[in-house]
């Protein structure tokens, strides 16, 4: 077992707050006060609902983690992007680096048309060599709509499976619930599609989104689909997609956008950071396959700044499907080193 799985309890106690405190927020509050900008870090914008979330976040890991062991805190928005608490540790005296998005999905969550997630990754302190690779426990968990009252927490062990929860806040009770992939063996006909949130590059990535299901699954038959798409500005909900049976292939090119951006004069916007991507440690656990765009593990420092590119599939038999395709694309494309 886990040296750190002592810790999940408390991280999912963290959960429970954050989720209760950014639900009494956005009850008490208008959207316009909630979207406020308040701040642009790394590329990423920080809006009023954020800070709700983050003030929870440094309190309760000083009272209930911090005040038994020291710990670096990844997160966006501390200075640095980490901080060591208790104010005062050595750094380098810490074992545990826990790295939060504490509302991943602020935005749709803010004008109410998808749930947020809280994301967090438990790994042994290693310094700034710290990777994905190195987490042992995660914890994800749903920030509702208003109007919903169901919501799921999941969680995962290195090496012991995940398992999940549906909370009731009505109720205020969890009950069990399984999750899985799914078990179909093809995209056609179900939800697959390449992450293309923002303004920047749309085209180039709505075109290789084009070439791959054209190459996985021939020409479309005139006034019909093939596949469908959903573009959730969530990693943490995408990630969710894939785990629970709702997509069957997601993949996040945006970081690799940088060449075009660069011919064109453009800047780069926004892309997927490790904060965004640190609960995929559940989705491995069930059975979910993501990798680096190369193909390989995917595997990126513990930091706030690092872009991010992955591509997840369902199950093995999409991954056969759809991988070959990808990477020939981006290849002719000369996107893939």
């Amino acid at each position: 077992m886990s040296e750190l799985a002592h810790l999940l309890p408390a991280v999912r106690q963290l959960h429970d707050l954050i989720r209760q405190q950014v639900v009494v927020a956005l009850a008490a509050r208008t959207t316009e006060d909630l979207a406020q900008i308040v701040a642009d870090e790394g590329g990423d914008i920080v809006f009023a609902l954020d800070r709700v979330s983050e003030a929870v976040l440094i309190d309760f890991v000083t009272r209930e983690i911090a005040v038994h062991q020291p710990v670096v805190l990844v997160a966006e928005g501390l200075p640095g992007g980490h901080t060591v608490l208790p104010v005062g540790a050595d750094q380098d005296e810490c074992r545990i680096r826990i790295i939060v998005d504490p509302i991943d999905g602020s935005r749709p969550l803010i004008y109410q048309k998808r749930s947020g997630w809280i994301l967090t990754g438990v790994a042994p302190n290693r310094g700034e060599e710290t990777s994905l690779g190195d987490i042992e426990v995660a914890v994800q968990t749903e920030i509702p709509l208003l109007k919903q009252h169901l919501s799921d927490q999941l969680w995962a062990v290195r090496g012991q499976g995940a398992q999940a929860v549906r909370h009731n806040r009505l109720t205020e009770e969890n009950a069990p619930i399984t999750l899985r992939p799914t078990k179909v063996e093809t995209v056609q006909y179900g939800y697959a599609s390449i992450s293309r949130f923002f303004p920047g590059q749309r085209d180039v990535l709505a075109g290789i989104d084009d070439d791959v299901m054209a190459g996985v699954l021939g020409e479309l038959p005139p006034g019909s689909t093939m596949t469908y798409e959903d573009q959730y500005p969530s990693t943490g909900g995408q990630l969710y997609g894939l785990l629970s049976g709702a997509d069957r292939f997601l993949a996040d090119l945006r970081p690799l956008m940088q060449k075009i951006a660069d011919q064109r004069g453009e800047t780069l916007g926004h892309c997927c950071h490790p904060y965004d991507i640190c609960t995929l440690l559940i989705a491995q656990e069930m059975g979910v396959t993501v990798t680096g765009i190369g193909g390989g593990t995917l595997n990126v420092p513990l930091d706030v700044e690092t872009p991010v590119a992955w591509a997840g599939y369902a199950n093995q038999s999409i991954r056969r499907q759809v991988e070959p395709v990808l990477q020939a694309v981006l290849t002719r494309r000369e996107l893939l080193n």
